[in-house]
């Protein structure tokens, strides 16, 4: 005798999967993660959702192409249950295999040269490691910058810091400021604080209030007795205080640069050579496509006026590094990488002023719509 199985087990079960890893989720499991939600999903073809539908109602079928098949339902739970794939192999070895889970990073710009082979990803030399100074480079902290009268901004926030830059890995330097080969520095003078430096100055020259964090992060995570993979912990510390501060913070920018050569990091504008920007995404932040839809803006913005200066644009989940990246603290969050380890102060110079070019435009016309509003 053949058993037969009534036509809504197959959607009880896997409604019932989805339902419980929502559940996971909202509750803030760090297993079952939105990521893991999302690629579950993925995992779950749309036509076998429509099939498994049409079992109930017959007329949703029509909607499918004529040559599908329905689908078994042994495999489409075991796909939605354990994220496994059969014909992809990085399913099943990925998180074992190192460097397969770059290929999880969504990428949703990509400019020239740019791919899953050449992403950013976090790393640093242990602690003990970066809290040795290494000796820096005095001819090349010169730079060709002009001092020129700062015109007065045709409009100001009249005193309200608006902007807060700060450094999660503030000890990211560039080979060219310092001697043998070095690229760690807790120096303020040569590393990603030297660039955050210069893009506060860019704003406030278009009448932007900026308040810079420049904490040693090294020295604040071994007071701690903390270790480099903890500084995001201590960023969200100094980000929230900053905001608890200053109510008026409408924009967080985390300024890190990338540890690619030259070739891939410089971008030649109107014959002068420019570090590249590449804005990372969290997407274990709820709602995350809001982030996603502010950097894209500014891109679309950097891209029309100085050709070649995005190198990506990606989002990352936990798998791929912190996931969050504070992202959740603030309205419009960045995190941008800024130049690689090859980048001169000129290059990142030119840089920090065509992001501030770029996003005071954007504000004041934010703002001019805003006061319209009213």
């Amino acid at each position: 005798m053949k058993l037969r199985v009534p036509i809504f087990v197959p959607v009880a079960l896997v409604g019932t999967f989805l339902l419980i890893s929502s559940l996971l989720t909202s509750i803030g499991s760090s297993f079952f993660t939105s990521t893991y939600v999302n690629k579950s999903l993925k995992n779950f073809p749309s036509e076998s959702f429509v099939y498994l539908m049409g079992l109930e109602f017959s007329q949703v079928h029509e909607v499918l192409p004529e040559k599908s098949k329905p689908p078994k339902i042994s495999t489409v739970v075991f796909n939605a249950a354990t994220n496994l794939k059969p014909g992809d192999i990085r399913s099943l070895l990925g998180r074992e295999l190192p460097g397969f889970y770059s290929y999880d990073t969504e990428i949703f710009y990509a400019g020239e040269g740019a791919d899953y082979t050449n992403i950013p990803h976090e790393s640093s030399p242990p602690i003990e490691q970066l809290l040795k100074e290494s000796e820096i480079n005095e001819e090349n902290i010169k730079t060709e910058e002009k001092v020129n009268d700062t015109k007065k901004p045709k409009m100001t926030t009249n005193g309200k810091k608006v902007v807060f830059i700060y450094h999660t890995h503030s000890y990211e330097s560039f080979k060219p400021l310092l001697k043998n080969g070095a690229y760690i520095s807790n120096n303020e003078k040569v590393n990603v604080i030297a660039v955050g430096t210069k893009l506060a100055k860019a704003l406030e020259d278009r009448g932007i209030g900026v308040v810079h964090d420049k904490t040693n992060m090294t020295e604040a995570l071994h007071l701690k007795g903390w270790k480099w993979n903890e500084a995001y912990t201590l960023s969200r510390s100094i980000v929230t205080s900053s905001l608890s501060k200053n109510k008026d913070i409408i924009n967080t920018i985390d300024i890190h640069r990338d540890d690619l050569p030259r070739n891939k990091t410089t971008a030649t504008i109107n014959g002068k050579s420019y570090a590249r920007i590449s804005f990372v995404v969290g997407k274990e932040v709820k709602n995350y496509e809001k982030n996603l839809s502010f950097a894209e803006k500014l891109r679309k913005r950097l891209e029309a006026k100085y050709p070649g200066i995005v190198r990506l644009v990606i989002a990352k989940g936990f798998n791929q590094g912190n996931g969050k990246y504070n992202q959740d603290l603030a309205k419009n969050p960045l995190l941008i990488e800024i130049g690689g380890i090859d980048n001169n102060l000129d290059e990142l110079y030119r840089t920090a002023e065509a992001i501030a070019d770029v996003y005071s435009e954007f504000y004041w016309e934010a703002e001019k719509v805003s006061a319209q509003k009213k």
